[in-house]
């Protein structure tokens, strides 16, 4: 609506540039009637006032109109402009079609042509229906193919339609493949920083220059996309997002939606972040990698390509930016803005989340919402402060969950069974990851010397006498998330790929100091072998990659490995805790099997001494003591040793092991 001001009316931009456009295509409507009273032989209309009309719109514009704006953009002729208004006029008046097929002398062709245009308008020239010029290189108007070339009914493109009525929309052809990326409401200062420095490196391109391609290499949870868009804010500009994996693998397609963001960059002031963080190296993605480096070498205007390594081998003035995730002390900092009022109920919470997970802003703001969301707020502090925990958890939890298995952990103290040295190995491993941001961060080990810092564990034993048990038990202790890493999925035959699949595991668990368990790791950590070729070579490249990455962890690595002897020395020496899990004895086994049922099992006669005599580890002594309990519940009885008996010879038989009258002697 029009608003007063000092006694006069002061029009909206929408009015008057709904005025301006009216005015513009009266212009081209006289100029088709003139053609078409010459085709008729009739006096020409005399003049109208037309030019004065579009004077006075324009003098009442607030802001630049959006067709002078449009035309600026693209460079277009005032020839061109005609062509583009002739189209739009047939969309808008409904007496331009009339007109049109006056001037043609075709009553059946009330659309637009080139000819047309090349008779009725001022200034005409032929290059305007070239595929290079802008009508058609930015996909300005269309051409419906089937006669002559100037015979081709002409047709403007609906987003440019919607642009110059005044109307704020999203060509239907991006819509669904880019997303707007908003402006954060608090970064933290090293990446406040990052975002001027971007914003430097592109402010020249505000006049006219070429930007630079940026390479930004970090990960989204450590808010790459919050760092872009806050750079874009700076210089006035919106961010759009798109992801390569959606890229056109057909060259014809990618190369009609790079003209197309182009053209909507130029419509909106926009920059283009190409997300590649999903894309990795590998034989399967190889084409889509191409698809991406190509696409930013054809498109131009304010691109950034992120992910967790730069795209390589694009032919393109280039700048490389590593985003960091943010310091602890930053990090503090963004949980008292996203917790606001509840940020002084915590406490020391703040510092325990701070050192505990590595998150980047937009993963804290989404941690804050949903601990909110779940927690009253009449909750105390111990409560909130559990809830933010597992928020943080399962902020940390997507990528990693789609490179190894979660373990539930269910297991606690109670259910170990290990001589006490062992025991307090254990219980010294949970002291030194909840210590460890105390230790390496206030009293300066970290300053020291960066070396050293990841606190791994060899947990050596044979199949059985609860190793995988003890990595639950240290995940219980310390609420934190357990994952088993698929050696499948990690080792590769290609060269390179094991390292690139390890450095996305280490990477992912990064933010959520997740326990990684390398089971039966042997495979993967063996000794590094001389070198004979150049598999050799490449082998002991990822062995060393591997030290690299597990001295630079600062979460807790486990590896288990059913023969300690098969482990390369060097990995010995830089694993902090060794944890040997030895053959149950008689005292341990029978300790075992008084804890293996729940205590909702109905139980009668059983002897433990007796048990204690099967001569088996704790793994198949919980196998032995489940089958028995099937078998009793199926009968509809308490579990009794008749069930252990059959059970047991069950067991053994998978264990090629046959029982002897030592062990079950005197059982029934």
């Amino acid at each position: 609506m029009a608003e007063m001001i000092d006694g006069t009316v002061a029009v909206t931009w929408h009015e008057a540039n709904q005025r301006y456009l009216v005015a513009a295509l009266a212009l081209v409507r006289q100029a088709l009637e003139r053609y078409a009273a010459r085709a008729e032989a009739r006096l020409e209309p005399e003049n109208s006032d037309a030019p004065a009309l579009l004077e006075a719109a324009a003098r009442a514009l607030p802001a630049p109109a959006a067709l002078d704006t449009l035309c600026a953009a693209f460079g277009l002729s005032p020839f061109e402009r005609d062509v583009l208004l002739l189209c739009a006029g047939v969309e808008l008046d409904a007496g331009f079609a009339a007109v049109c097929a006056r001037a043609q002398d075709v009553v059946q062709r009330a659309g637009p042509t080139f000819g047309l245009a090349l008779a009725a308008l001022p200034e005409a020239h032929w290059s305007a229906l070239s595929p290079s010029a802008p009508l058609r290189r930015w996909h300005l108007i269309e051409l419906e193919r089937g006669e002559a070339l100037t015979q081709c009914p002409l047709r403007i493109d609906e987003r440019v339609l919607h642009y110059l009525t005044g109307v704020a929309c999203t060509d239907e052809r991006l819509a669904g493949l880019t997303s707007p990326v908003a402006p954060p409401a608090v970064l933290p200062p090293s990446q406040q920083a990052l975002a001027g420095r971007i914003a430097a490196l592109w402010a020249p391109a505000r006049a006219g220059a070429q930007p630079p391609l940026l390479q930004l290499c970090g990960e989204a949870q450590a808010g790459t996309h919050a760092v872009v868009a806050a750079a874009c804010a700076e210089l006035g500009l919106r961010l759009h997002a798109l992801q390569a994996a959606d890229l056109p693998l057909n060259p014809a397609e990618r190369e009609t939606l790079a003209r197309l963001w182009e053209r909507e960059a130029a419509l909106t002031g926009s920059a283009l972040l190409l997300d590649c963080e999903e894309l990795d190296v590998g034989e399967t993605v190889q084409p889509a990698l191409g698809a991406a480096r190509r696409f930013v070498e054809s498109v131009h205007g304010f691109v950034a390509v992120a992910g967790r390594e730069p795209l390589a081998g694009v032919r393109r003035t280039q700048v490389r930016l590593d985003v960091e995730r943010p310091r602890p002390a930053e990090q503090r900092i963004l949980w008292r803005s996203a917790l606001g009022p509840l940020a002084g109920v915590l406490n020391g919470g703040l510092e325990a989340l701070a050192q505990q997970f590595s998150l980047g802003a937009p993963a804290i703001v989404a941690a804050c919402a949903a601990a909110t969301e779940a927690q009253p707020a009449s909750a105390d502090a111990g409560a909130l402060f559990r809830t933010l925990w597992d928020a943080c958890r399962a902020q940390a939890r997507p990528r990693l969950d789609d490179l190894a298995q979660r373990i539930a952990p269910a297991a606690t103290w109670e259910d170990l069974v290990l001589p006490e040295r062992e025991l307090q190995v254990l219980r010294e491993i949970a002291v030194h990851v909840r210590q460890r941001a105390r230790v390496y961060d206030e009293w300066g080990f970290a300053a020291k010397s960066s070396r050293g810092l990841g606190i791994s564990a060899l947990f050596a034993g044979p199949s059985g006498t609860g190793k995988t048990m003890a990595a639950e038990v240290l995940a219980n202790e310390l609420c934190l998330d357990l994952y088993r890493i698929d050696l499948s999925q990690v080792v590769s035959k290609y060269i390179g790929e094991t390292e690139k699949n390890l450095r996305r595991v280490f990477d992912a668990a990064e933010s959520g100091g997740a326990i990684l368990l390398f089971d039966e790791a042997d495979a993967l950590f063996g000794k590094r072998s001389e070198v004979k070729d150049s598999h050799d070579r490449y082998a002991n490249i990822e062995v060393s990659y591997l030290l690299q990455r597990m001295e630079a962890y600062r979460g807790l690595a486990i590896l288990t490995t059913n023969m300690k002897g098969a482990l390369d020395p060097a990995f010995l020496r830089r694993i902090r805790f060794v944890v040997s899990f030895p053959f149950p004895d008689a005292a341990q086994r029978a300790e075992i099997w008084r804890r293996v049922f729940p205590p909702g099992v109905p139980r009668e006669g059983l002897e433990i001494e007796r048990l204690a005599r099967l001569n088996v580890a704790g793994g198949n002594i919980r196998n032995i003591a489940l089958y028995a309990a099937f078998l009793a519940a199926e009968e509809g009885t308490p579990v009794c040793m008749a069930h252990l008996l059959r059970a047991a010879r069950v067991e053994y038989a998978k264990l090629e092991k046959a029982l002897t009258d030592a062990e079950i002697g005197g059982w029934v």
